[in-house]
C-alpha cells in the first residue's frame, strides 16, 4: 500500500480555481467547456437573436419549399419551346442510331443492345410531353422525328412498338386536337408568297396528313372544330400553281375520302362549284408538270368524292357540272377518263343527272368511247388506260 504524501502546509487548495488561472496552465476544464461551448475568438460578436415573431417555423418553411417547387414545375412547362423540341428530337435519333448499330454488331447476344433500347424507351417516354404543345407538330414533322417514331412500329423488340403506338396515341389524342388546334388555324396568319411562310404551310399540312394517317377519326374533328375546310378551299382557287397548292388538293382529297359529315360540310361550303371552277381550268390544256398533273387528279378525286351524297349531286347538276364534264370529253386532253368517272359518280341512283345528260347530247360523246374507238381517247393515254375509260362509259352507261 503506497504512502500519501503529505501537502506542504504552504500550499492552500481553493475551493474553485477561476477559469483565468487554468487558462493561463493550458486547456480549459472539461465543465467551463460545457458551460461556455466552444472557445470563441476574441474578435468574434455574439449576434442578437430574432424576435420570435420573426424566426421561421417549420410550417412556413414547407411552404416557401412547396411553392418553389410549384414555381419550378410552371417554368418547366413553360420552356416547352422548339429549342426544348429540338434537343429531345436529337436525343431520341442518338438513341435510334446507337440501338441500330448495336443490334447490327451483335445479332445474337442480346444483352450487348438491352441497355440501348432501355435508353431508347426513356427517349420515348420523354417525348409524351409534347402532347401539350400541338403548336410544336409541324417542327416535329419538318425535324424527321415523326417518321422515326413511325419506323419504330416494326422495332423487333415488340416493347418498343407498343412505346411507339402509346406515343402517337397520345400525340394524336382527341382532347389535344379539340383543345389546341393551333396548327390548322395558324395556316389563315401564313403568306405563301414568304418562303419560311410558305415551308411552315406546308409543314403544317404534313402534320395534318400524319395524325389523319394515324388515327383517321381526326379527319372529321379537324373539319369540325377548325376553319381547315375554308382554307383548303380558298387555296385551290388560286389560279397559279405551287407545291402547296398541290398538297392542299391532297389534304382536301383525304378528309373528304372516308367521311360522309366532311362531305356534306364541304357541299354547304359550295364546294362543288369550287372544284369545277378549278377543273374546268385544265378542259383545253393540259398540265405541264407531274406534280401538276397529280394536283389536276387530286381535285378530280375530290369532286368524285363530293359527289356521293345526294344533295351535291344536285348541286353538281344546277352547277351544269355535267356540261363541263362532256366539253373536258370533247377536248380529249388528259383529263378525259377523269371527267367520264365524275360523270358516273354523278348519274349513280340518280335520275336528273341522267336526264341532263341525254338533254345535252352527252350520248354523242359517250358512245364512240363506250365502242372502244382509238379516236374518241387521248393518244397519250396507254393502253390500261383506255380500258379504264370503256368500263366507266359501260358504268354511267348503265345507269341511263
Amino acid at each position: 500500500m503506497k504512502a500519501q504524501l503529505p501537502f506542504p502546509s504552504s500550499i492552500i487548495i481553493p475551493e474553485t480555481i477561476t477559469p483565468s488561472i487554468y487558462t493561463r496552465l493550458g486547456k480549459p476544464s472539461r465543465t467551463e467547456r460545457r458551460r461556455n461551448g466552444p472557445p470563441r475568438s476574441s474578435e468574434t460578436k455574439t449576434l442578437p437573436l430574432p424576435p420570435p415573431s420573426l424566426q421561421p417555423s417549420a410550417a412556413s418553411i414547407d411552404l416557401s419549399l412547396l411553392e418553389a417547387l410549384e414555381k419550378s414545375q410552371q417554368n418547366a412547362v413553360e420552356t416547352l419551346d422548339l429549342k426544348t423540341l429540338k434537343k429531345l428530337a436529337l436525343s431520341l435519333e442518338r438513341r435510334l442510331n446507337a440501338n441500330t448499330a448495336a443490334r447490327l454488331k451483335y445479332p445474337d447476344n442480346p444483352d450487348k443492345f438491352a441497355e440501348s433500347e432501355l435508353e431508347l424507351h426513356d427517349e420515348l417516354q420523354k417525348l409524351k410531353i409534347l402532347a401539350g404543345a400541338p403548336e410544336l407538330y409541324p417542327d416535329l414533322v419538318s425535324l424527321g422525328t415523326v417518321n422515326s417514331i413511325t419506323g419504330l412500329l416494326n422495332h423487333d423488340n415488340t416493347d418498343i412498338a407498343i412505346d411507339a403506338v402509346t406515343l402517337l396515341q397520345d400525340l394524336t389524342d382527341a382532347d389535344v386536337i379539340e383543345d389546341n388546334d393551333e396548327p390548322a388555324q395558324n395556316l389563315a396568319r401564313l403568306n405563301d408568297s414568304d418562303p419560311d411562310e410558305s415551308a411552315a404551310v406546308y409543314n403544317t399540312l404534313s402534320t395534318i396528313e400524319n395524325l389523319i394517317e394515324v388515327k383517321p377519326s381526326v379527319s372529321e374533328l379537324v373539319c369540325e372544330k377548325t376553319k381547315l375546310l375554308k382554307w383548303l378551299q380558298a387555296r385551290i382557287k388560286i389560279r397559279e400553281f405551287d407545291s402547296n397548292k398541290q398538297y392542299a388538293s391532297e389534304i382536301l382529297a383525304i378528309l373528304l375520302q372516308n367521311s360522309i359529315a366532311n362531305q356534306k360540310r364541304f357541299g354547304q361550303m359550295n364546294g362543288v362549284d369550287t372544284l369545277l371552277q378549278a377543273v374546268a381550268m385544265y378542259k383545253s390544256k393540259d398540265p405541264k408538270t407531274g406534280d401538276e398533273e397529280e394536283m389536276v387528279e387530286n381535285l378530280f378525286d375530290c369532286l368524285c368524292c363530293l359527289l356521293m351524297p345526294l344533295e351535291n349531286k344536285e348541286r353538281f347538276v344546277k352547277a351544269e357540272g355535267v356540261e363541263l364534264m362532256i366539253i373536258i370529253m370533247n377536248q380529249k386532253k388528259l383529263c378525259y377518263g377523269s371527267a367520264i368517272r365524275a360523270l358516273d359518280f354523278a348519274m349513280t341512283n340518280y335520275p336528273p343527272a341522267c336526264e341532263r345528260f341525254i338533254d345535252v347530247m352527252g350520248l354523242k360523246t359517250a358512245f364512240p368511247a363506250f365502242m372502244g374507238k382509238a379516236s374518241s381517247v387521248p393518244f397519250s393515254y396507254a393502253a390500261s388506260a383506255k380500258t379504264d375509260c370503256a368500263h366507266e362509259c359501260f358504268s354511267f352507261m348503265d345507269h341511263l
